[in-house]
């Protein structure tokens, strides 16, 4: 995988836009862009974040973006993040700039926005705890399970399948095969 930690910053950063430019809850936050690769595999097989998810005690995370989020990434690791984001103040991250246009946001492709939009339009109103407790309920991410105080991966094969993606399993491959590629040519 390669993960763009600009790009995740910039997921959050619209999103703490929409949230009329008030730092979000990270579990909020954290929830919200689950939720929003989760919309985008709906949409088009692909996930916004190239990471790992992972079924954790409050729910569904990208776990990468959870460590980032939580300042467990020395700031060299960084790239992008901070240009974006502040460092999480109590249980809240915000805009490092609380001015930025999101024509500044140039990691997220239009229907990567279109999905923000409409995952912060169902849930931006929920609270965390509304979250935790929306993404727990099987009828609504059968792909988490409770991990019992752990955390256990969440395969995209799994969310693939609890979404109702036709041949998950060549979907999958294909991912995979671009998401190679993708990192080929970046080496380049």
């Amino acid at each position: 995988m390669s993960y763009d930690p600009r790009k995740a910053a910039q997921t959050i950063a619209y999103l703490a836009v929409k949230n009329e430019r008030e730092p979000l809850n990270i579990l909020k936050a954290i929830k919200l862009v689950y939720l929003a690769d989760r919309e985008s595999v709906r949409r088009s097989g692909f996930t916004i974040q190239d990471e790992p998810h992972y079924s954790m005690p409050h729910g569904p995370v990208n776990s990468t973006t959870y460590r980032f989020i939580n300042g467990e990434v020395p700031p060299q690791e960084a790239n992008g993040w901070s240009e974006f984001l502040t460092d999480r103040n109590g249980h809240r991250v915000g805009l490092a700039n609380p001015q930025i246009d999101p024509d500044d946001l140039d990691e997220l492709s239009d229907a990567e926005i279109a999905v923000l939009d409409d995952v912060w339009e169902q849930f931006g109103h929920l609270t965390q705890w509304q979250l935790v407790e929306w993404t727990h309920d099987p009828h609504n991410v059968p792909e988490w399970e409770d991990p019992h105080g752990s955390s256990a991966p969440i395969p995209l094969r799994r969310m693939m399948d609890a979404l109702g993606i036709q041949n998950a399993a060549d979907q999958e491959t294909f991912v995979r095969e671009q998401r190679r590629s993708s990192a080929y040519l970046k080496a380049l």
